[in-house]
């Protein structure tokens, strides 16, 4: 993103030829306005722009959730502004002229990075659906399991049957599809479940 048409036009025919899709965007405004993207992508964005700066765009895309791998290129780079880029999140903080070999660099590490966090939060998400699933005595079951009680402490604590414990285990296990109790703990500590003991505890991950 540039306000400068030729500065746009250089930088799409230089992508273009690494063999990405490119859009450009003359301003934040007009870039916020596009539908997010369903691929893995980044934004190589100017410093300087009409309305919205690069950096206040960064901080507008951190606000609305917009997790897009950001490069920063610039002809008025300074140190603050280069500090303030890389603690926001930017993959890199390059300034005009630029080597092109490093911008392409650059962009091959961002779009790296954006498939690895849409994995994750692909990941997350199928988690969470799976914990939806269960009851609400099985999620009180696991919650029990994953903080290290045996089957015969959580029938106490739930004043239920060992028997039926055993029941709701196992039902939990297949409907989050845990090979093993580590594995079990492992997706609670994702899902952010506690012991119903400690502060906040008891409510799960109730997404």
């Amino acid at each position: 993103m540039d306000d400068d048409p030729s500065v746009r036009e250089g930088l799409e025919s230089l992508i273009r030829s690494a063999g990405w899709r490119v859009e450009t965007f003359a301003s934040a405004q007009e870039f916020l306005a596009r539908p997010r993207a369903e691929m893995p992508c980044c934004l190589i964005l100017d410093l300087q722009l009409p309305g919205l700066s690069g950096l206040d765009l960064q901080k507008r895309m951190a606000e609305v959730e917009l997790e897009i791998p950001i490069v920063f290129l610039t002809g008025h780079g300074n140190i603050p502004a280069s500090v303030q880029a890389m603690k926001g999140g930017a993959v890199e903080f390059l300034t005009k002229p630029f080597d092109e070999e490093e911008l392409l660099q650059a962009i091959r590490e961002a779009l790296e990075r954006d498939r690895r966090n849409r994995q994750q939060r692909a990941e997350m998400c199928e988690l969470r659906d799976r914990y939806e699933l269960l009851t609400a005595r099985e999620q009180e079951v696991m919650q029990q399991v994953v903080a290290g009680l045996l089957n015969k402490q959580v029938a106490g604590e739930l004043n239920i049957t060992e028997f039926t414990v055993k029941v709701h285990r196992g039902q939990v296990m297949r409907k989050m599809r845990a090979d093993s109790l580590a594995d079990l703990v492992r997706m609670a500590e994702k899902l952010g479940i506690r012991s119903p003991k400690e502060p906040g505890g008891g409510q799960g991950s109730r997404l």
